[in-house]
């Protein structure tokens, strides 16, 4: 009974694999993107910190913010973006629908090294999630607008986000990449053509 039930599941993940290869490249990338986004959005329109983004995620980029007094930086920010995001946007220059951008905000630690002051990322701050929104899924929600869902989540908790107004606790720091579709694309080499 056991080889059937073996050889049965055996057939039905080479079947799968064949009809996702039918497909073709882009649709399996599609696929692949819902999946992402369904693990980071609700049906409501609640974002979430995706639970695999560290092992599932591709690496976009990362910003070292200036210290406010003296050497160093005050906070590291690293970037990663849902599977197939980066190789969509080389292609046509914009991140397609349900793409999921994960920031993770971290407190830095500074010291002299041979190399110079270095700063390194010492303790979680917390994440920004925005997820790409094409098809404006979620109108009249506070979190949702100008073609994205946006959250931010304190360390503490990765499923309840502290963000209550895109407009208000979002949008500002993303003024300057407007025209980037509020995007600071120059600062990921990864899409780079």
């Amino acid at each position: 009974m056991r080889i059937v039930r073996a050889f049965t599941l055996g057939i039905s993940g080479v079947a799968a694999a064949i009809a996702i290869a039918a497909l073709g490249p882009m649709q399996a990338i599609s696929i692949s993107s819902a999946s992402q986004t369904q693990a980071a959005v609700d049906a409501e329109g609640n974002l979430h910190v995706p639970p695999d983004y560290r092992t599932a995620y591709e690496a976009l980029g990362s910003w070292a913010i200036a210290a406010d007094e003296g050497r160093g930086s005050k906070e590291l920010h690293v970037v990663l973006a849902s599977p197939g995001s980066i190789e969509a946007y080389r292609k046509d220059g914009r991140f397609p629908d349900g793409t999921v951008l994960v920031k993770e905000v971290f407190e830095t630690a500074t010291k002299d090294m041979t190399t110079g002051t270095v700063s390194h990322a010492e303790k979680l701050k917390g994440w920004f999630v925005m997820v790409k929104d094409g098809a404006g899924r979620h109108p009249g929600h506070a979190l949702w607008g100008d073609g994205w869902g946006w959250s931010w989540f304190d360390a503490a908790n990765p499923t309840k986000t502290t963000s209550t107004d895109y407009r208000l606790n979002c949008k500002s720091c993303h003024v300057p990449a407007r025209t980037t579709d509020w995007i600071y694309v120059d600062g990921y080499p990864a899409l780079k053509r």
